[in-house]
């Protein structure tokens, strides 16, 4: 879980202390064996640190997640502090909905709560995010691509497969809907993590250094895809070559021309600042994201019915306020970015011919999934 050599976090229960929940922190310090273990109070987690081998090399991401714990682990036993992440700063859409689900969740709830919500890529990016939600540490709720749960879930990212939905409206009404049940009912029992509300709505185009209009320019194209499979075959089929790479290395790879260019929606092209090395924006418009509000499981499941029932209404309530936030404001940021000369937009021929090429691939994806009754759903509702 850590990025330096002989350094790991996990949870378990310890036979050396008859005291209950340890936290055990493994740090790499030469030769100084130490087991510290402290009777429990109500409600408080004890702290068990074991040292040993030759090398104390935390990377930044590593220290930010272990503050993230020991702040979880000391907080007053009347209090109920949940711990949240973003890779982005106050003014994204995914963050303001973060706070209003913070917001909400502390309306509607009778006893003390408060939120750790860490920003900027703190805690690392959302496939870290997947894992610490997964194992219950360091992250308790986010908003997450459903392409980075497809680790644990092969199905989920169906919810989030290009040219799924016709308009906006088809979107909310989908997302409105319990269409999507049986892919929550799997990603909780696969990867341990909740889906309590729906956020999204951005438009995703192509973003590349150079322009790409036409179907023979997206020919061999080579462009960054999510990591879900369904992802890397939407655009083989349409005759781009496509590459999973890591979402924090693709500035770099696009500058280092190992790529050129990506798919992304223009809340994040505008605040990661891809624009300096991707201006141009071809208006494919394949996908209206879906990015589910999350909760690990192991930390909800362990919460009172009281704030478990506040965390659902908080995130039925939240993502409509982030479906309408995102939805609205992203025509006006790719005005923004082009006004500022920031970006060149360009509209897009063949896209009938990309809809046409795609169906296929869907079909049998869906088949695979044994889900091809949800997406004939979706498809007519």
């Amino acid at each position: 879980m850590s990025e330096g050599r002989g350094a790991a976090l996990v949870r378990e229960e310890s036979d050396d202390c008859p005291h209950g929940d340890l936290l055990q922190i493994w740090l790499a310090v030469p030769n100084r064996p130490r087991t510290d273990c402290r009777p429990q109070k109500a409600g408080q987690k004890v702290l068990n640190l074991i040292w040993e081998d030759r090398m104390f090399n935390f990377s930044l991401k590593t220290m930010a997640v272990s503050a993230a714990l020991l702040g979880s682990v000391t907080a007053v036993s009347a209090e109920t502090v949940l711990r949240g992440a973003s890779m982005f700063d106050e003014d994204h859409a995914f963050t303001k909905t973060m706070r209003e689900f913070e917001r909400l969740v502390a309306e509607n709830y009778d006893g003390d709560v408060s939120f750790d919500l860490r920003l900027n890529g703190e805690l690392g990016v959302e496939s870290d995010y997947v894992t610490y939600l997964n194992q219950g540490v360091a992250v308790d709720y986010t908003i997450l691509a459903p392409s980075n749960m497809a680790v644990f879930s092969d199905s989920i990212p169906l919810m989030d497969m290009p040219f799924l939905f016709r308009d906006l409206d088809h979107w909310n009404a989908v997302l409105s809907s319990n269409a999507f049940a049986p892919l929550e009912a799997d990603l909780r029992e696969a990867a341990g993590i909740v889906i309590v509300g729906y956020h999204g709505g951005g438009v995703r185009n192509l973003v590349s250094a150079e322009p790409i209009t036409s179907m023979e320019e997206l020919a061999d194209h080579r462009m960054r895809v999510m990591g879900a499979p369904i992802q890397a075959q939407t655009f083989d089929a349409v005759g781009a070559a496509p590459a999973a790479i890591a979402y924090n290395e693709v500035y770099n790879a696009i500058q280092t021309g190992v790529i050129a260019g990506f798919e992304n929606e223009a809340a994040s092209i505008q605040n990661l600042k891809f624009y300096e090395v991707a201006p141009h924006i071809s208006l494919t418009q394949h996908t209206i994201t879906v990015r589910p509000i999350v909760f690990s499981a192991k930390v909800f499941d362990a919460l009172d019915a009281d704030l478990q029932a506040a965390i659902k209404a908080a995130g039925a309530e939240a993502g409509a306020f982030g479906r309408a936030l995102e939805s609205g404001a992203d025509g006006e940021i790719l005005k923004e970015m082009e006004a500022a000369g920031q970006v060149v937009i360009h509209q897009f021929e063949g896209r009938d011919q990309m809809l046409e090429l795609v169906g296929p691939v869907q079909d049998a994806y869906a088949a695979q999934l044994g889900a091809t009754e949800l997406l004939e759903n979706v498809r007519g509702m």
